[in-house]
């Protein structure tokens, strides 16, 4: 497959594996992006925004060299619809790592393409069944630092695989970055601007 060289607005070592692993030929741009959630807004539209405005503040740092840009953004969501971001400290890690001990959560993972005042878009919706986690599993975890920097507090590609029962979607989606739709929004691109 042939696709367009790109940056990639995310230092997450785990996109650019991603990215590395369907032969994407990509830059990394280092952007900052509220994340903060609004109120009554709902997890999908969360995700989808803050990978638009990855994306475009990845162009807007461009200062030649216009290539295709991609933000990405992941979140874990609660049966009850509550997101549960990057835990800020060990204690909300517990919590997170608590909530979802024996149920089935929802990751979402949108990506976006900003290019030329131009935008494409796309979410990936899997489905996350964990066992149920006993405190000292949990302490055992937490205790690997391995959640630290993750969507609810745990990475799929990590020690936390033992704790996940079943996968209904995209693993790489739940890793950060849906291999899939990435390629499909990267043809768009391609295809738009030939």
């Amino acid at each position: 497959m042939n696709f367009p060289s790109v940056y990639l607005a995310s230092t997450s070592p785990r996109r650019s594996e991603l990215l590395r692993q369907i032969g994407v030929d990509f830059s990394v741009l280092n952007v900052s992006v509220d994340e903060a959630v609004f109120t009554e807004e709902s997890p999908p539209a969360y995700v989808k925004r803050i990978a638009l405005a990855k994306a475009s503040a990845g162009w807007e740092t461009l200062q030649s060299e216009y290539r295709p840009v991609i933000g990405a953004d992941t979140a874990v969501v609660l049966p009850s619809k509550q997101i549960l971001g990057k835990p800020v400290n060990s204690q909300q890690a517990r919590e997170y790592l608590t909530q979802l001990s024996g149920i089935k959560h929802q990751v979402l993972s949108a990506v976006a393409i900003f290019w030329q005042q131009q935008h494409w878009l796309s979410l990936q919706i899997s489905e996350v069944q964990f066992k149920p986690l006993t405190d000292a599993e949990i302490d055992w975890y937490l205790a690997t630092g391995e959640g630290e920097d993750k969507a609810g507090g745990y990475a799929v590609q990590g020690l936390a695989a033992m704790f996940i029962e079943k996968i209904s979607g995209s693993y790489s989606g739940v890793m950060g970055l849906p291999l899939f739709e990435t390629s499909q929004l990267l043809q768009q691109v391609k295809m738009v601007h030939e």
